[in-house]
């Protein structure tokens, strides 16, 4: 499997760390709309890339593929539920619960499965940290394990939920000790474990004060009344009001 080349190169201060594109608001008259993920947008995730390559056949580059794959036998409990619960359609289920279920036979990913994932798809840098965080926003109920069921809900969510979902979903991300606020220093770990994961040497130029910088950016506009944390109410309101912040939902994709 190859290595996420996709992965933007250059930084200009994203809330997620890397925001390589020029706001939309810079280009003539062109208002942000949220992107609708096709097929090929969606084989570009680490996590569904990795679940597929166990089902592909032989020889076959995972990376085109379709995910309705044939002879699909494969179905989670409660399938209807999922669909219902998800954006993803029957097929899509069916696919990646079988992969799941290669990989992981019993139906559970732990965390050093998602650090073996992301080392596979960042070799250029250290995606342990970033590995952690992201794998404690999937993990729910905290008990260390993820169900498939937990698992194919949160992908929806990054993938195709609307903007208004994704943002709920980084906020839980950013509040690492799930207290119900994001402070700077948790803003800082996160930012700092995925320029970690990314390697110094994706960017042009790329100082190690660069993510502090880009935090406290970030955190003045956040925190609204100055009290030192940001609420969720703070973080949607303002994220929505930004188009930088917006622009960056589309690159989701690019570090999960």
């Amino acid at each position: 499997m190859q290595p996420a080349k996709e992965v933007t190169k250059a930084s200009d201060g994203s809330l997620l760390g890397d925001l390589g594109h020029t706001p939309l608001s810079k280009k003539e008259g062109v208002k942000w709309q949220r992107p609708r993920l096709s097929r090929q947008a969606l084989m570009r995730c680490c996590l569904v890339k990795w679940i597929l390559s166990s089902t592909a056949p032989q020889g076959s580059d995972s990376s085109d593929g379709e995910l309705e794959l044939s002879a699909v036998r494969h179905q989670p409990e409660g399938l209807d539920q999922l669909q219902a619960q998800t954006k993803f359609t029957k097929k899509e289920l069916q696919s990646l619960y079988r992969g799941f279920k290669n990989e992981c036979p019993t139906g559970l990913v732990d965390e050093d499965t998602f650090k073996l994932i992301y080392a596979q798809f960042f070799p250029q840098g250290d995606a342990t940290t970033y590995a952690h965080f992201l794998f404690n926003a999937f993990d729910a109920d905290g008990n260390g394990a993820i169900h498939f069921e937990d698992f194919v809900v949160g992908l929806s969510i990054l993938l195709r939920g609307t903007v208004h979902e994704k943002l709920k979903w980084a906020f839980n991300l950013y509040d690492i000790n799930k207290d119900g606020y994001i402070t700077k220093e948790e803003m800082l770990a996160i930012m700092k474990s995925i320029y970690d994961m990314m390697g110094r040497h994706t960017y042009p130029i790329l100082r190690e004060d660069t993510p502090a910088e880009h935090v406290e950016r970030f955190f003045q506009k956040m925190d609204r009344n100055q009290d030192g944390v940001v609420t969720i109410e703070e973080f949607l309101e303002t994220c929505q009001k930004d188009e930088n912040i917006m622009s960056s939902m589309q690159l989701f994709e690019n570090v999960i």
